[in-house]
């Protein structure tokens, strides 16, 4: 299979080249946006692309915006040393299938392409592939550094105070189930800076405790040592107090 890195960062793409063409790939490699695009063309020639966020000239979001409108099925992993779920989840709704932290270890790397090429949308030809592309339902995944995070079925009643995650890291790695906990004090602060009372087995804290667990898996390379992690007041900021506040629904 051939990939494509685009990346300004000559070191970072020679790595990533070395590290990918000894695991049996195929690689090309360019140093701007528009470069990359001028390569990819129609996009026949490249199982997946390794995108870098932050690049002189268009930026990787403007760049993966061209290259879903070139070849909506193709895979495209965002590179960054500068990720937040609001970042990610931008991506992801623009067409990205991974996020993949720099610097990253050749292992993180080659899960990364594994997972993104696993989940390559399968139909019986590519004409009947395309439209299942364009149209993108509600993100239920998000994929980070190779891991892949899906949500389990909700809270079964509206007093449950976690919620569960299964998280797979590729390749080969086996669905674990990771429980991120609503701490009283963080929803009773919430509940009082934003004046909403929002149910801990909500849609808001549910995306609370999505935001801790993906960020403890980009930060730490790993899930969680006993499956459990805690949503605290420490890990709501401003901007979540403000979004509460305005929140529709729960």
């Amino acid at each position: 299979m051939k990939l494509l890195i685009i990346d300004d960062e000559a070191h970072i793409r020679l790595m990533m080249r070395l590290t990918l063409e000894a695991a049996g790939y195929e690689v090309d490699e360019a140093a701007t946006g528009e470069e990359g695009l001028t390569r990819f063309g129609d996009g026949t020639g490249y199982a997946a692309i390794l995108l870098d966020q932050k690049m002189p000239g268009i930026d990787g979001l403007q760049t993966l915006v061209r290259l879903k409108a070139l070849k909506p099925a193709v895979s495209v992993i965002m590179v960054t040393a500068f990720a937040s779920i609001e970042l990610a989840v931008d991506a992801l709704k623009l067409g990205a299938t991974d996020f993949l932290r720099k610097p990253m270890t050749p292992e993180t790397l080659r899960a990364a392409v594994s997972a993104a090429l696993d989940s390559r949308p399968r139909a019986p030809n590519a004409a009947a592939a395309e439209p299942a592309a364009r149209s993108r339902p509600e993100i239920e995944t998000l994929t980070f550094n190779g891991f892949r995070v899906t949500r389990a079925p909700g809270p079964i009643d509206a007093t449950a105070r976690a919620h569960v995650f299964h998280v797979k890291r590729y390749p080969g790695g086996a669905a674990v189930p990771v429980t991120v906990e609503i701490d009283p004090e963080a929803e009773a602060s919430v509940a009082r800076l934003s004046r909403r009372s929002l149910s801990p087995a909500g849609s808001f804290w549910r995306e609370q405790a999505e935001s801790l667990l993906t960020d403890y898996l980009w930060n730490e390379g790993k899930t969680p040592d006993n499956g459990r992690l805690t949503v605290t007041i420490r890990e709501v900021s401003r901007d979540d107090i403000d979004r509460a506040a305005a929140w529709e629904s729960d």
